[in-house]
Order: C-alpha cells, then structure tokens, then sequence
C-alpha cells in the first residue's frame, strides 16, 4: 500500500487463509465469514474464531491467522488504511468521540461481538464495488457505527474491557501506572493507595473491571510485552524475564506458560523473525 492510496480492500473467497505472524503501518478492519475452527493470533493472544469474526487493529499490531481446524472455504473482507487518513482535527470533534477513542483502543486489537460482524457483512462485501469518494464516505460509515457499538472486547489478554475503559478516571490512572511501572516490583498496597481505596475495595474493582485478580493482571501485561521483546529482539530469555518485571526465571517460566501455553524458548522458536509488510 502506498502512500498516495487512501486504503486497500480485499474481498475474495479462499480455501486457505494462512497468514505468518507480521505486522504493518496501516491499520486493518477485517472480517471473515464460514471462518470456525481458524485460529487467530492478535498481540501475542491466540484464539479459535468462530464462524463470524470482525476484528480491528492499531497501526503495527502484530496479527495472523491459520487454517487450523478449520477445512473449508472462508469469505474474507479485509481493508487497510492509513491511521492518518482521519485528521487529529477531524477526531477531535465532540461528534467524533467515539470513533478516536475507537482508534486509540485499536493499538490492542478490538474484537466486535459475532452479532455486528454479522450485521456488517453485506455492508463490507458491497465496499469492494464502489467507485471514488463513495469508497471514503462507506468506509467512514463503517468504522463510526462500529465505534459506537457495545461490548467492543479488546483482545491483548492484559487490557481493560472497552466499555469501562473511557468512562472510569480510576481505571485510566490504574492502567497507565501498570503500563509504566510493570517491569519493577508493584504491590496492591501501593496502587491501592494511588487510587485511594482500601485493599477490599481494589480488589472488588480489580475482579469487576478485569475479572483477574491484580497479580493475574500485573502477570498478563509482564507476559505480553515478554512475548513481544521475545518475537522481536535478541536478549536473552532470563534478560527479557527481568526487563518485564520477574527475578526468578523457573517463575517465568512457569507463568509464561500458563498464559501463552508454550515455553518461552518454544514461544520465541514459533515466533521470531515475523514479516514487517511496508
């Protein structure tokens, strides 16, 4: 995709659907139909699809799906556009609210409920026959309906759900303490004082707002970025165990297991050296 196109659609039947782990510049609204038993990676989470799936992803989020189990042909709708296409002065207007709250959540991959993709999917397959500006009108159509609707799950298993996301200054402030600080030593004690509540009541939001307790919480975000500098770069394991936050490399192990379902050196044999697609 170049830089003078606005976006790319891609609307074709297939009878493998095998896309390596990569990641690009672009951002992607994709949909697939007939698609149940593929399997889906998005920010180093994995998951079987169902038989309708419509998924957006951030500028550079690592993405890719496989056949796995599934043995027929799928219907894919897969559209690419540049994550500038929509001004920062557009998005700052009032009416565009959700849809710049939509885009700034999209960094962790959004899955939409299995209802929406379903009710989306003539408007997507149509996207493919129009002409000019009509392409820019739909596509915006689109993306701003799909932001205003409920139970938006973002996929990253560390992230906040969507819906509570915007509307609690409690969970931004928690969020982004526990994205600055996860690689050094946190304790309930000290970010329930940040948030001035008491421990039983920290731990009463922690389950409602990301149904972990606060170390199942601390522990997928520690994990997540470990997958990433595991895909990506050359330290070595006991390194990226203490970069994200752990000091004992047999409890690494076992955590990263549990969470990724495979060993840190299996997880970095399967993964590492992904395609970057310019």
């Amino acid at each position: 995709m170049s830089d003078q196109d606005s976006f790319l659609v891609m609307n074709r039947v297939r009878d493998t659907f095998d896309y390596p782990i990569h990641f690009h510049p672009e951002m992607e609204l994709n949909f697939i139909a007939n698609g149940k038993g593929m399997r889906r990676s998005v920010g180093y989470s994995t998951d079987e699809i169902d038989d309708y799936e419509l998924v957006l992803l951030g500028p550079n989020v690592f993405h890719g799906w496989e056949m796995f189990k599934c043995k027929h042909a799928v219907h894919e709708v897969t559209i690419q556009f540049h994550n500038d296409l929509f001004s920062d002065s557009l998005l700052r207007r009032s009416l565009m609210r959700p849809l710049k709250e939509m885009f700034q959540r999209s960094v962790h991959g959004i899955l939409f409920k299995k209802e929406v993709g379903k009710e989306m999917a003539e408007r997507l397959f149509s996207v493919s026959e129009l002409d000019g500006i009509d392409y820019f009108f739909e596509l915006f159509s689109i993306l701003y309906d799909l932001s205003k609707t409920s139970g938006q799950r973002l996929i990253s298993a560390a992230q906040l759900p969507a819906d509570e996301f915007e509307n609690s200054d409690k969970i931004k402030l928690f969020y982004n303490y526990i994205q600055e600080n996860y690689p050094k030593k946190i304790t309930l004690d000290e970010v329930a004082q940040l948030l001035n509540m008491s421990k039983v009541s920290f731990n009463r939001f922690m389950k409602k707002t990301t149904n972990h307790t606060f170390i199942e919480y601390l522990n997928d975000v520690r994990i997540d970025n470990a997958a990433r500098l595991l895909a990506g770069m050359d330290y070595s394991i006991s390194e990226i165990a203490y970069m994200c936050g752990f000091n004992n490399i047999a409890n690494f192990n076992r955590i990263f297991k549990k969470i990724k379902k495979l060993t840190p050196s299996a997880y970095r044999k399967k993964f590492y050296n992904f395609k970057h697609v310019q």
